[in-house]
């Protein structure tokens, strides 16, 4: 019998939905609904037909759409996502924005629907994009280059959920981007990052060639090393480890390394540990030309480990940056301690630091163990208090409880300690001033952290945030940028972003905090600081129903949450009282308990 013939044809897929659907709803199912009609009889269906393109399906919060040519199916999604752009600066009604995916490919085709990759893959990317954006499949930016007004950024290739193939993708950059405020949370992030006027580079996760999995805590410890090595150097501009790590366990290219991270040199290499040996590869790029600049190999005994990191960072500076006097190469290098013992329980501890409560906990006790056998050694000193310091930011203990009083301890110990090593100063002055409410010698530290290594994303963070509790608004937003101009793609963005909050909350401006909590929460759902202040800030604008179904999800997260506790949490940090005041007031009409 022969096989029931099956209907094909080469489409343009765009698939689209709406960020945060379920808590627009949540906060107000009546409005969204009328808001979402309004949108799409006023904007989004005459678009789709000017354009000519076809609705295959709706869902709740989102379309499927067919057009025969892909340019037709950009234009359309630009001109839909600039008048949803215009609507949303308004201010009415609730706040709405789309992410819009666009494909080309083989699609069957089902009485009125289609099926096929080529929808899937079209779904998959605008899973991919940013809220008011607008992303591209390779395929359909092959269709579109050089045929439309707009620009393209590459996005680099990634890895999507049952796609069985990696997909480049290229996002939509319209003639107004480049207008958007650089402080806004819905600016172009992924536009290519200019080059810095100094050299520049991003050190890559190194390749863990032991025969043992367990050990790439070791290789990323090594790559940990030598990024700070190389941050110590004032004549370069060093990516934060955290962008780079991105990238982990995924086959790159240097070029779209260079350009998403905006630096002139990446490093690549391996680490093989075995028995009491060690050998450390290591080549760098061009990432501008795909060039190898330099490639070699350093073996020696674990014991020599921190002369081979050295040796390292020494080869890459010399190739780099030749002029850099030998005494600041001697003055960068450091050996942290004589015991290979804690150091190896420190680089455990490092990859233990999660956003999990267990995590916390097994990093805490490998520290404690690192400093039992070494107790000067200054590292584990400040990793530890900064484990204490998250245990409140996250809410996993009460403001007043008394083991924070360690944390406190351990902090003062990690300062007197690590005078020179700067991510120690960093996280040292972050707990004294976050559990001890003490600004002066907080930000002595970080401010030391920052002479040390102008390089450090994290203390460029750390200072923005701290300035942003004490109402510096512009100075802490300038130190915000900073951090997130040397680690763009950081895994731990949502705590910059939070600094934004603080920020814009201590000047007044809830409108932009509001926004701000939006990115934080799209990137860490459950991340009590922006649950607080999202609930805050709709309280302020009476926006009750809102407010509450915020507090739910605060409480849900952190259920002995109250406005007393959180007088306490915020009362040593917010340095202005009638922001204190205006945040408590926030919370209490929004419901929480007192």
């Amino acid at each position: 019998m022969a096989e029931a013939r099956v209907d094909r044809r080469l489409a343009a897929i765009l698939a689209a939905d709406i960020a945060g659907y379920s808590r627009l709803m949540g906060a107000d199912e009546v409005g969204t609904l009328a808001a979402l009609k309004a949108h799409r009889r006023e904007i989004v269906d005459p678009a789709i037909t000017q354009h000519h393109g076809r609705i295959v399906k709706t869902t709740g919060d989102g379309m499927l759409v067919e057009f025969a040519s892909a340019v037709d199916a950009v234009t359309c999604a630009v001109e839909v996502q600039g008048k949803m752009a215009e609507r949303t600066a308004s201010g009415d009604g609730p706040r709405i924005l789309f992410r819009v995916g666009i494909n080309v490919g083989d699609v069957i085709i089902d009485g009125g629907d289609i099926f096929g990759d080529g929808v899937n893959v079209a779904a998959r990317v605008e899973n991919e994009c940013e809220p008011g954006g607008v992303c591209l499949s390779d395929d359909a930016y092959r269709q579109v280059r050089g045929k439309t007004v707009f620009a393209f950024d590459d996005l680099g290739e990634k890895s999507l959920k049952n796609i069985d193939r990696p997909v480049r993708i290229y996002a939509v950059r319209s003639s107004t981007a480049d207008s958007e405020s650089p402080t806004s949370p819905l600016a172009e992030t992924n536009r290519p990052l200019p080059l810095p006027n100094k050299p520049s580079i991003a050190v890559l996760p190194f390749q863990n060639m032991s025969s043992d999995p367990e050990q790439e805590y070791f290789a990323d410890g090594m790559v940990e090393d030598i990024t700070t090595a190389l941050s110590r150097f004032k004549a370069l501009f060093v990516i934060a480890r955290n962008s780079s790590f991105t990238y982990k366990g995924k086959a790159v290219d240097v070029k779209t390394v260079g350009r998403e991270l905006g630096v002139r040199y990446v490093l690549e290499g391996s680490v093989r540990k075995a028995s009491n040996r060690v050998r450390i590869t290591g080549q760098l790029v061009d990432a501008t030309t795909g060039a190898h600049v330099w490639a070699d190999s350093f073996d020696g005994a674990l014991d020599d480990i921190f002369d081979l990191q050295d040796r390292v960072t020494a080869s890459v500076v010399g190739i780099i940056e030749p002029k850099l006097r030998h005494a600041e190469i001697e003055r960068a290098r450091r050996k942290p301690t004589e015991s290979l013992d804690a150091y190896d329980l420190y680089l455990r501890a490092l990859a233990q630091i999660t956003a999990s409560y267990e995590g916390n906990l097994e990093a805490l006790r490998l520290l404690r163990r690192a400093i039992e056998i070494d107790p000067r050694y200054a590292a584990p000193c400040g990793l530890a208090a900064w484990c204490y310091n998250h245990q409140k930011t996250r809410g996993w203990v009460s403001p007043s409880d008394a083991t924070l009083t360690e944390g406190i301890r351990l902090a003062k110990l990690a300062a007197s300690l690590g005078q020179d090593d700067s991510e120690t100063l960093w996280m040292a002055g972050h707990t004294l001033f976050q559990l001890n409410g003490d600004f002066l010698d907080g930000i002595a530290l970080i401010d030391r952290a920052l002479t040390l290594n102008p390089n450090s994303a994290n203390a460029w963070r750390t200072s923005g945030l701290l300035r942003a509790y004490l109402g510096d608004t512009e100075q802490a937003i300038t130190h915000l940028e900073r951090s997130a101009r040397l680690s763009p793609l950081d895994v731990f963005a949502y705590v910059g972003s939070t600094g934004f909050v603080v920020a814009h909350f201590m000047a007044g401006r809830y409108e932009e905090t509001s926004d701000w909590c939006d990115k934080v929460l799209q990137e860490e759902p459950e991340f009590p600081p922006a649950l607080r202040f999202k609930a805050a800030t709709c309280g302020l604008f009476r926006r009750l129903d809102e407010g509450r179904a915020w507090v739910e999800r605060l409480l849900i997260v952190n259920p002995d949450t109250t406005v007393s506790s959180m007088r306490l949490y915020y009362g040593i940090m917010m340095k202005k009282p009638e922001c204190l005041e205006a945040f408590l007031d926030g919370l209490r009409k929004t419901g929480l308990p007192e």
